[in-house]
C-alpha cells in the first residue's frame, strides 16, 4: 500500500552508494542542461526568463517522486511553453503581472486535471490525439517555436499580430530595415558552439558551455548598452510629436477599458431582470467602447510602430550627457558615438523624463536571489472557465510527449510502466509547481536522454537536478545577468530542430492515405491558426473521429473465395472465381447500431444480384462484438433471406457474440446446425445441398470438400 501511494519507496531496494553517486552526477548533468534551456523556453511562453528557473525547482523533484519512470526527466518543454502563451496571449499582455498570474494558474489546472486522470485511471484518454494528428502539430509547433525567436535573433522588436504568419512578415520587414549585427553574430556563434560540440563530443553539456561562453563575451564587451533620456534629448520635433500621440492614446485606454466593465455588468443585469430596453441602451454603450478601443489601440500601434523604426545617432556633450538625432538628420560638424539608437517603446506609457535608449544588444537583466514564495495562486473562476479547454489539451499534450519518452527509454531498461501513475506525478509536479510559481511544465526528450546516458539509476537524479536548481536560485544568479537573449534564441532553435518529422508524414501516409491526410491537415492547420494552437488540435482530432466513425459505419466486408494455396482471399482483391450457389461474407468490425444497415444492404444487394444463388455463410469472425440493433438486424436478415429461398448460416461466432445470441434467443431462429466453428466445416457442411440442383464441375470451393474427403 505504501509502494502505490509512495512509489519512490521502490527506488531504495537493493540501492547503494554506487547507485547514489551515478544518481548525484546524473542530475547535476541534467541541471547544466535545464537552466539554459528553462530560461529561454520561459521566454517562449511570454514569461520572464526566470520563471524557467521557478518551473525547474519543484516539477522536477515531486513528478519523479510520484511518477512510474525513473529516468524521466521533467520540466519546462518547448510545446507546452508554446500552447502556454497561446493560451493566455487573449487574457493579458506577455510579461505582465496578470499575464504571469494566470502563467502559475494554468498550471495548477493542468495539474489537477492530470492528477484527476491518473486516480481515475483514465490514462487511455491520451489515445484521442492519434499520431497522425500528434505529427502534424509538433511538426508545425516547431516552425512556429523556431520563428517565433526570428525577432530576437534580428535585434528587433515588432507587435503580435493576429496570425503568427502575419507576425513574421513583420519581423521581416523590421529586419530589412534594420538588423543589430552584433545581437544576430552572437546568436549565430552559440549556434556553432552548440552544434560544434554535439558533433564532436555529445556528452559535453554544448548548451551551457555556448551560455556561459556568450555572457563572458557579453559582459567583457559591453553587449548591453542602454541610457535613459529625457525627451529634451530627442532632436527631433516628429519623434517627440510621436511620443506624445502615443501616451495620449495609451493614457485613454484604460478608462476606456473600465467603462466597458461597468457597460458589461449593466448589460448582463439588464438580461437577468429581462429589460430589454436597458439591453439595447448597454449594448450600444459596449458597441461603442469597443469601437473607441479597437481606435485608440491602432492609433498607439501605429506610433508604437513608427517610434521603433526610427535610427538614432547619439552625440556625447560635454556635461557627459547625449542628444539623439535621426541618423539621417545628424547635423555637419557634429560626430555620433558610433552605436544605432533605438527609443525602447512597448504597451506602457513613456516616461518622458527617463525614456529608455538603447544602443546595444538585449540582454536577460536582472534575476531576483532567492526561491519563489510558496502559496495558492490566487483563484479566479471566470479565469478558469476561458482556461479550461487549453489546460486539456495542454494536459493531454504533455503526458502524451512524457509518456512517449518514458516508454522508449523503459525499452532500453525494461523497467515497468504505469501510465496511470506516470499522470499522477506528472499532476503533482505542476501542482507543486504552480505554489512555487511555475507555469505548465512536461517530460523533456533531450533532458530525458542525457539523464539515461549519465546512467541515472532513479528518480533521486532529478531531485538532485531540483537541488542544483536552488543552488543557483540561492547564489548564482547575478552571473545570468549578461546573457543575450539572442543566444536563448539559438538554444530554442536548436532544441526544437529535433522536432521536425518529415518522414512521419510519409509513414501515415503510406500506412493509410487518410491518416496522411490529417496529418498533413493538422499541420496546415496548425501554421495557418497560430498563434490559436488549440484550432489545429481540434480539427485533427475532428478528422480522426469522423474517419473512425465512418469506419465504424462502414466496416470492410469481403466476399471470399479459394486462392491457389488453398487459402481463402478476397475475391475480389485477388481476382478469384466465386461460387455461383454459396456466397461467403466477411464483416470485419462490431456490428452495432451505426453499421448495421450497411450489412443488410450488402446482403440484399448479394441476393438481387446473384441469380441461382442458395446460401450465404457469414464469416463472423471478424465481428468482435454486437449490440441489440445488431443482433435485431441479423434476425430480420435470417427472415428476410429464407423468405426468398435462400439458406443463411454463420462461422466463427466467438464467446461474447455467442452469449448475446444465446440471450435474445437468436441461435434459434438460425438453427444450431447453421452455427459452425470455423469457416472451412461450414463450407463441407453446405455445399452438397447448395449444389444439389446443379453441380458446378469446377466449383472454386469444391477443393476443400475433396481435400476432407481424402
Amino acid at each position: 500500500m505504501l509502494a502505490k501511494v509512495f512509489p519512490f519507496l521502490a527506488w531504495f531496494k537493493g540501492y547503494d552508494k554506487a547507485s547514489l553517486q551515478l544518481d548525484a552526477l546524473a542530475g547535476l548533468t541534467v541541471a547544466l542542461v535545464l537552466i539554459p534551456q528553462s530560461m529561454a523556453y520561459a521566454q517562449l511562453a511570454g514569461l520572464p526568463a526566470y520563471y524557467g528557473l521557478y518551473a525547474s525547482f519543484l516539477p522536477p523533484m515531486v513528478a519523479a517522486l510520484f511518477g512510474s519512470s525513473r529516468q524521466l526527466a521533467t520540466g519546462p518543454v518547448a510545446v507546452v511553453s508554446l500552447m502556454t502563451a497561446a493560451s493566455l496571449a487573449p487574457l493579458a499582455t506577455a510579461g505582465s503581472p496578470g499575464y504571469v498570474a494566470y502563467a502559475i494558474l494554468l498550471a495548477l489546472m493542468v495539474g489537477l486535471f492530470q492528477l484527476t486522470l491518473g486516480i481515475l485511471r483514465l490514462g487511455l484518454v491520451v489515445n484521442f490525439l492519434s499520431h497522425p494528428v500528434v505529427n502534424g502539430f509538433t511538426n508545425a509547433a516547431a516552425i512556429i517555436i523556431a520563428s517565433s525567436q526570428l525577432s530576437k535573433m534580428f535585434g528587433v522588436t515588432v507587435d503580435t499580430a493576429p496570425h503568427h504568419y502575419e507576425t513574421i512578415i513583420h519581423v521581416v520587414k523590421a529586419a530589412t530595415h534594420y538588423t543589430h549585427w552584433p545581437t544576430l553574430l552572437m546568436g549565430a556563434f552559440a549556434f556553432g558552439i552548440m552544434y560544434g560540440l554535439k558533433w564532436l563530443s555529445p556528452r559535453i553539456p554544448n548548451v551551457l558551455v555556448a551560455v556561459v561562453i556568450t555572457t563572458s563575451i557579453s559582459w567583457a564587451t559591453g553587449f548591453q548598452h542602454d541610457r535613459n533620456a529625457g525627451i529634451e534629448a530627442i532632436e527631433s520635433p516628429a519623434i517627440r510629436d510621436l511620443i506624445g500621440q502615443f501616451n495620449a492614446a495609451s493614457s485613454a485606454l484604460p478608462s476606456l477599458a473600465e467603462g466597458r466593465t461597468r457597460f458589461g455588468e449593466a448589460l448582463n443585469k439588464a438580461k437577468q431582470s429581462h429589460d430589454d430596453i436597458g439591453i439595447l441602451g448597454a449594448e450600444h454603450n459596449v458597441d461603442v467602447a469597443n469601437l473607441n478601443i479597437s481606435r485608440l489601440q491602432a492609433e498607439a500601434h501605429g506610433c508604437r510602430e513608427q517610434i521603433r523604426a526610427f535610427l538614432l545617432a547619439g552625440v556625447l556633450q560635454a556635461d557627459g550627457s547625449f542628444k539623439f538625432f535621426p541618423e539621417d538628420q545628424l547635423p555637419a560638424g557634429m560626430e555620433s558615438d558610433g552605436r544605432t539608437w533605438r527609443i525602447k517603446v512597448g504597451n506602457e506609457l513613456l516616461d518622458t523624463a527617463n525614456l529608455k535608449m538603447t544602443g546595444g544588444g538585449a540582454v536577460v537583466g536582472t534575476i531576483p536571489k532567492g526561491l519563489p514564495s510558496l502559496d495558492m495562486p490566487p483563484i479566479d473562476l471566470g479565469i478558469m472557465l476561458h482556461l479550461i479547454p487549453y489546460a486539456a489539451i495542454i494536459s493531454l499534450l504533455g503526458f502524451m510527449e512524457a509518456i512517449s519518452i518514458a516508454k522508449a527509454m523503459a525499452g532500453k531498461t525494461g523497467q515497468r510502466l504505469d501510465p496511470n501513475q506516470e499522470l499522477i506525478g506528472q499532476g503533482l509536479g505542476n501542482i507543486f509547481g504552480a505554489i512555487g510559481k511555475s507555469y505548465p511544465t512536461s517530460g523533456s526528450f533531450s533532458r530525458s536522454a542525457v539523464n539515461l546516458q549519465a546512467r541515472a539509476v532513479s528518480g533521486l537524479s532529478s531531485v538532485f537536478t531540483s537541488l542544483a536548481v536552488v543552488v543557483v536560485l540561492l547564489f548564482f544568479t547575478p552571473l545570468l545577468y549578461h546573457l543575450p537573449q539572442s543566444v536563448l534564441a539559438a538554444v530554442i532553435m536548436m532544441a526544437v530542430i529535433g522536432l521536425l518529422n518529415v518522414s512521419g508524414f510519409i509513414h501515415a501516409w503510406k500506412a493509410k492515405w487518410y491518416d496522411g491526410a490529417i496529418s498533413i491537415i493538422s499541420f496546415v492547420a496548425t501554421m495557418v491558426f497560430a498563434p490559436h494552437l488549440d484550432k489545429g488540435i481540434m480539427i485533427g482530432v475532428a478528422l480522426s473521429l469522423a474517419v473512425f466513425l465512418y469506419k465504424s459505419m462502414r466496416p470492410r466486408v469481403v466476399f471470399l473465395s479459394r486462392s491457389e494455396d488453398e487459402e481463402l482471399r478476397c475475391a475480389t482483391t485477388h481476382g478469384l472465381q466465386e461460387c455461383a450457389y454459396v456466397t461467403l461474407v466477411r464483416f470485419d468490425g462490431p456490428l452495432f447500431f451505426a453499421n448495421a444497415s450497411y450489412l443488410e444492404d450488402t446482403i440484399t444487394e448479394i441476393m438481387r444480384s446473384k441469380a441461382g444463388l442458395n446460401h450465404i455463410l457469414i464469416a463472423a469472425n471478424g465481428i468482435n462484438d454486437i449490440d441489440s440493433s445488431g443482433e435485431e438486424t441479423l434476425s430480420l436478415l435470417v427472415d428476410r433471406v429464407r423468405s426468398n429461398g435462400i439458406d443463411i448460416s454463420m462461422s466463427g461466432v466467438n464467446e461474447s457474440v455467442m452469449e448475446v445470441f444465446g440471450r435474445t434467443h437468436f441461435i434459434a431462429k438460425i438453427g444450431e446446425d447453421h452455427l459452425f466453428p470455423t469457416l472451412e466445416k461450414g463450407i463441407i457442411a453446405i455445399h452438397e445441398s447448395a449444389h444439389a440442383q446443379d453441380q458446378e464441375v469446377n466449383c472454386p470451393l469444391l477443393t476443400a470438400c475433396r481435400l476432407v474427403e481424402a
